[in-house]
């Protein structure tokens, strides 16, 4: 198992891509799906690639986190690959994490960079996005939070390989389901970042900053009229989620 590879894939109402995701990962030792009591055909679409099927009760959870550990730890091998149900992992991908965990001096968590979909085009950024994907499974752990990171016991890198090398994410929101995401996504950060003492300053300083950051540093701009969409909504998000943080702080003082 020193060798090995599992894939989790957390899912609810996932069969949109499903079978593209696991196209794409068939050839690793494992995969796990982690049904959050999926009211589709995702578990068949499981079930048709010979898929290890575990069950995590939905009750009123609205994102997948809460689910993450229970999934990871349901996995086999040594190492697992966390991914999305709308995610593909390159066969360049694939190569390069089994070189990499043959190395003596592997470290036990990998950064694995993602290229995003945004109106159409996967996005060119100078820096691209890196998620905490692979991971040594015995004693980690994921905070129950939205967009939270994993606790990987050891030293963790980022994967730096070929541009092929990389997770494609297959999502391409709508504005209308974009806006509906940032409603649910900021609802979940209000508990994890409730504590933070944010005022009138990071109102405006926050969505400045994150603008700025996609448009000119990350290479937004040459992505012309949809980079320029694209900032904009990163700075509406920051402005919704201080604005819903600042407004829970009054709530529970005159509660």
């Amino acid at each position: 198992m020193e060798n090995k590879i599992s894939v989790v894939i957390n899912t609810y109402n996932a069969r949109r891509h499903l079978a593209q995701v696991l196209e794409s990962v068939k050839d690793f030792d494992e995969i796990v799906v982690c049904d959050m009591e999926s009211t589709d055909d995702t578990r068949e679409i499981a079930e048709k690639y010979g898929c290890k099927i575990v069950i995590f009760p939905k009750a009123n959870h609205t994102c997948c986190e809460p689910a993450r550990t229970f999934a990871i730890q349901s996995a086999s091998s040594k190492w697992v690959l966390v991914v999305d149900a709308d995610e593909i992992v390159t066969p360049e991908l694939r190569e390069e994490l089994y070189r990499r965990i043959q190395q003596p001096d592997c470290p036990a968590g990998y950064y694995i960079p993602r290229k995003n979909k945004f109106m159409g085009m996967f996005i060119r950024d100078f820096h691209p996005e890196y998620i905490l994907r692979l991971m040594v499974r015995e004693g980690t752990e994921w905070p129950p939070y939205i967009h939270s990171l994993p606790q990987i016991q050891g030293r963790v890198e980022k994967l730096k390989a070929g541009k092929e090398a990389c997770i494609l994410h297959l999502m391409d929101e709508t504005m209308h389901e974009y806006v509906g995401k940032m409603n649910l996504y900021t609802d979940n950060e209000v508990e994890k970042k409730q504590g933070k003492n944010y005022g009138v300053g990071a109102l405006l300083w926050r969505p400045i900053w994150r603008f700025f950051k996609k448009y000119v540093m990350d290479g937004g701009f040459r992505m012309g009229t949809r980079g320029l969409i694209r900032a904009l909504m990163a700075a509406q998000y920051q402005f919704v989620l201080i604005a819903k943080i600042i407004e829970k702080r009054y709530r529970d003082s005159e509660s």
